[in-house]
């Protein structure tokens, strides 16, 4: 029997509420396949504030570098949303982030046949979609320094300051480039180069890191032309990879390919052990959602798939991993649907309901 330490941080919003249908659903591959998970929670993001005057504790981050993995809810709401404040719960996932090194943000994007109505895209804009967005995580104009606001005799101002290096964008197109062997061998880089100094260097070093991959094709794209053809042709699109903020936005897009971003997982990534699995943030893209907490209308599906993508990427369980997927592929086939995915002829069911569905096939 296998033993596994689990960092579990809910969050806030409807961060609880996924959270508890994805444990049900790691219950469940506890008892299939005989591993056990020590599952430890910490309060963390607004509740973190209401809790301790900060969104994320020395101490949990110190029980998250003891961890295999964490598994991370969501953070905010309008209780904690003043522009103003020095502490405000996104702070949470920044720092967990960047104290563990997660520099690396895989978010795959898949289309489920029996959704296709569900998106905004005509079916055949569709057909044939299968790509990853690879997001640098701890660079960019989330981090650099200065970052600050005043008030002078011109007004108030701010400025954010947009800084990589060379080895933050030689060590995320590694990244793209390995996981692009194991899929269909191209690479898209996303920068801004005809206007930032930084989309430049991003371009060189894209371009150097993929001399090193031959098999590999490479491929440079404008960041607004990036958007045009996650729209326009998405299908051609394989392992995307660019910085922080771009990457933020496009893979919102993106997560409308599927329909929902109820839909979406994503998994943040450190340097990996010899055997490919090591440290890794678990997350939905859907962030705390506050109109509908407590309603049970979320869709724990993307929470559900990050689990699967914890037992793989960080635990090396590639077998439970590939249960779990199926067995949302199965209560999909069968036409359960929560409410942003719901449509003609779908049942619709709650937030719980929906992880008994999965957790059931994995009976």
């Amino acid at each position: 029997m296998a033993t596994f330490s689990i960092l579990v941080t809910p969050g806030d919003g409807i961060g609880p509420e996924v959270t508890a249908e994805a444990l049900k659903v790691l219950s469940r591959v506890e008892a299939r396949f005989g591993h056990q998970f020590r599952f430890e929670e910490e309060i963390i993001g607004g509740a973190g504030l209401d809790a301790y005057g900060v969104a994320l504790r020395p101490e949990t981050v110190e029980k998250a570098r003891a961890a295999h993995a964490v598994l991370f809810g969501a953070v905010g709401g309008p209780k904690w949303d003043d522009p103003q404040a020095t502490h405000r719960p996104e702070d949470a996932i920044l720092g967990m982030r960047k104290q563990l090194g997660l520099f690396a943000n895989l978010r795959p994007v898949k289309i489920y046949p029996q959704m296709l109505a569900q998106s905004t895209l005509k079916p055949e804009v569709l057909a044939g979609v299968d790509m990853v967005v690879l997001r640098e995580l701890t660079g960019g104009l989330y981090f650099g320094e200065p970052k600050k606001r005043w008030t002078d005799d011109e007004g108030r101002q701010g400025v954010d300051t947009l800084r990589y290096s060379e080895k933050e964008v030689e060590r995320i197109c590694h990244v793209a480039f390995q996981l692009a062997r194991q899929r269909r061998n191209k690479v898209t880089s996303v920068d801004k180069a005809n206007v930032l100094r930084t989309g430049q260097l991003w371009r060189e070093v894209a371009t150097e890191v993929g001399r090193q991959y031959p098999d590999v094709t490479l491929e440079h794209l404008l960041v607004d032309a990036a958007a045009m053809n996650l729209i326009r042709n998405p299908a051609s699109f394989d392992v995307m990879v660019t910085e922080n903020m771009f990457g933020d936005i496009l893979t919102d897009e993106a997560a409308m390919l599927a329909g929902s971003m109820g839909m979406m997982p994503s998994a943040s990534l450190g340097e990996r052990n010899a055997d490919g699995t090591g440290i890794g943030l678990y997350e939905p893209i859907h962030g705390s959602a506050p109109d509908i907490t407590g309603q049970k209308k979320a869709n724990p599906l993307a929470m559900i798939l990050s689990a699967a993508m914890l037992l793989r990427l960080s635990l090396g369980l590639e077998q439970e991993a590939a249960a779990v997927e199926a067995a949302v592929d199965q209560v999909i086939a069968d036409g359960y649907r929560t409410p942003d995915i719901a449509g003609p002829g779908a049942t619709t069911v709650d937030t719980v309901k929906m992880g008994d569905l999965v957790a059931e096939r994995l009976a």
